[in-house]
């Protein structure tokens, strides 16, 4: 039986809640709204000018003390994890999250009150295929320092494991699991951030958790407990009496669950781990995990799923039957030989497109290009591919024969071997993004012999032929 293919999500309505930042202390609103297709999670400070936007990527992560902290282009956004796990555990793919502010609300210190906004604002299905990573090896990133250690293994669904151990006899050792993110909601969405008492006691000294209390974090008592320190937690937290009840933690909470520290730390997990910018099919087993050692894990898994989609050369079975043959393709574009560096279209939709070249010796560039010693010029390698997302680009509009397309910027440009007579080149292009007032911008592959040759970003420009 074929496999379902499931459908990107994003919400139906924009939904707002309010609340306090739990280390900047400041008020804030939290607004998230629909996104489009294939543009993941998305943070904006509307508080800034032009509204600058970051994107929920593991390669802004530049701290990760007392939360995981993004910045982009001196644009901050504060403890990001619990409203990522909020998205992940409702299995939402494209979101815009608004702020006022550098940090999201604190809450009660879990994702609950998130996933109650979200399910208000209701759940959409979108017509784009959900962009998931298959784990078909184990995948592992060790902290020798402190011994956390995070390990991903092929599994059958997105499954968590979390096992935790501090050391010390109030919290013991826990452990924390579920099989399937739709778990997330019901088991997990509620576990609340904690906290052992000499933390809170440093981070109070730093000036840190200016929007704490004993409503939103549970405090694990460590160690002896004195009057004096008792006197400044009643401060900092605007309390008349604080006491430790007998089960460790400071009073005014009651646990949730006997190991809802495991719970929060698996759903600290799926957040931070939401930043690899891809779904995961795989069982992750977490030891002793903190937002460090997720950020790393998360950093060597994306970087691993970029490589590998990089070297994937497309199958094209060059027998069969093209979507698109040369003269199909001359009119849809407007290049002619000797320009024209596309032969055959194999696969075309909304966001991909696949092409062939037959390089052979009676390419024209070859007379003057090394001659003895014939290459492929780079520059047309690039124009080959250029072309090829050109055919995507004019998919967009209902009469392609009538528009060209324009490129207007080449990125990240690289060569990886040399292209020559003989050589049949594969095109692959996909949007990075929807195309919007005629701007569409693609990831662009050449593979020869089974190998990548070159790859670039290309941005262009579709416009209406006015002959």
């Amino acid at each position: 039986m074929a496999e379902k293919v499931l459908k990107q999500q994003t919400i139906q309505n924009e939904v707002s809640l309010e609340g306090v930042g739990l280390h900047t202390g400041q008020q804030v609103k939290l607004t998230f709204k629909p996104a489009p297709e294939n543009s993941g999670y998305v943070f904006k400070r509307v508080d800034l000018e032009g509204e600058p936007t970051i994107e929920a990527d593991v390669t802004y992560v530049v701290d990760t003390r007392r939360g995981t902290n993004l910045e982009k282009n001196g644009v901050k956004i504060q403890t990001s994890e619990h409203v990522l796990a909020a998205c992940v555990g409702l299995e939402i793919d494209n979101i815009i999250i608004e702020l006022n502010t550098s940090e999201p609300p604190i809450m009660d210190g879990s994702s609950k009150y998130f996933v109650e906004a979200l399910e208000e604002a209701g759940i959409k299905e979108q017509e784009a295929d959900k962009d998931e990573y298959v784990i078909n090896q184990v995948i592992c990133y060790r902290d020798e320092e402190t011994g956390s250690e995070i390990v991903v293994m092929p599994a059958d669904t997105y499954k968590v494991t979390t096992m935790v151990d501090f050391g010390t006899k109030v919290l013991g050792t826990q452990n924390a699991s579920i099989e399937h993110v739709s778990e997330f909601k019901d088991n997990i969405s509620n576990a609340r951030t904690f906290s052992f008492l000499h933390e809170i006691e440093e981070l109070l000294k730093h000036g840190l958790i200016k929007g704490g209390d004993l409503n939103n974090a549970i405090v694990y008592v460590d160690k002896e407990i004195g009057e004096d320190t008792l006197k400044k937690l009643r401060v900092a937290f605007n309390r008349d009496e604080i006491s430790v009840k007998p089960n460790g933690i400071l009073d005014n909470l009651t646990l949730h669950y006997p190991n809802e520290a495991a719970r929060h730390k698996l759903l600290d997990v799926l957040g931070d781990l939401a930043l690899i910018g891809t779904r995961i099919r795989g069982k992750v087993i977490a030891t002793k995990p903190g937002h460090y050692v997720n950020t790393e894990f998360a950093k060597k898994l994306a970087k691993f799923i970029k490589e590998e989609k990089r070297n994937k050369v497309p199958k094209v079975d060059l027998n069969a039957k093209p979507i698109m043959d040369v003269t199909d393709i001359m009119e849809t574009l407007p290049h002619r030989s000797p320009f024209l560096l596309v032969d055959k279209i194999y696969e075309l939709t909304d966001s991909t497109v696949v092409g062939v070249k037959n390089v052979t010796m009676n390419e024209p560039f070859f007379v003057g290009h090394f001659p003895g010693k014939p290459v492929m010029p780079g520059v047309l390698q690039v124009e080959a591919m250029a072309q090829t997302g050109g055919i995507l680009a004019l998919k967009s509009v209902p009469d392609p024969e009538n528009y060209l397309t324009y490129f207007m910027k080449i990125d990240n440009v690289r060569f990886k071997q040399q292209v020559v007579p003989g050589d049949t080149l594969i095109f692959k292009l996909e949007l990075l993004a929807p195309i919007r007032r005629g701007i569409c911008q693609m990831q662009a592959y050449a593979y020869a012999n089974g190998k990548l040759a070159t790859e670039a970003i290309l941005m262009a420009q579709i416009v209406k032929n006015k002959q």
